[in-house]
């Protein structure tokens, strides 16, 4: 049987190389916070609300040939008694307008039955900003 650190794992990979993404793994009532003051720090209810009003909208603004996707990991750590994993990963994608967007992301990641229910990320406001300055692609 797979650990949660194990399908952490194994969905940053496969969102790495273009054949997943990490909604795979949320569970459809997720609780997923944004900490911080970004243009989309808030608490998101569900998987619904997260990618329609974060996620999609984030996608939109990189070009399809080189999406935003983590490009190395730096650690995972779990903690099986209290069903959590912590992901920290860079990564990276060229916008739309020809810049490129380097960050470092740690996610807070609670499980249960094998998706995750709750969720807190935390990443470089200034620098997400400023890809949310630039308007999405159609």
């Amino acid at each position: 049987m797979a650990t949660n650190r194990d399908i952490v794992s194994r969905a940053l990979a496969n969102w790495s190389a273009g054949t997943g993404a990490i909604s795979d793994i949320l569970a459809p009532d997720v609780r997923w916070e944004i900490v911080g003051n970004s243009a989309v720090s808030r608490t998101y209810h569900g998987v619904d609300d997260f990618v329609t009003q974060a996620l999609r909208p984030f996608d939109a603004r990189f070009r399809p040939e080189s999406p935003y996707r983590p490009v190395r990991v730096r650690a995972l750590y779990e903690d099986p008694d209290a069903n959590t994993v912590i992901a920290v990963f860079d990564g990276t994608g060229v916008t739309v307008a020809g810049t490129t967007h380097d960050s470092t992301v740690a996610w807070f990641l609670t499980f249960r039955d094998g998706k995750v229910a709750d969720g807190t990320a935390f990443f470089d406001s200034i620098a997400f900003n400023e890809v949310w300055k630039i308007p999405p692609a159609c």
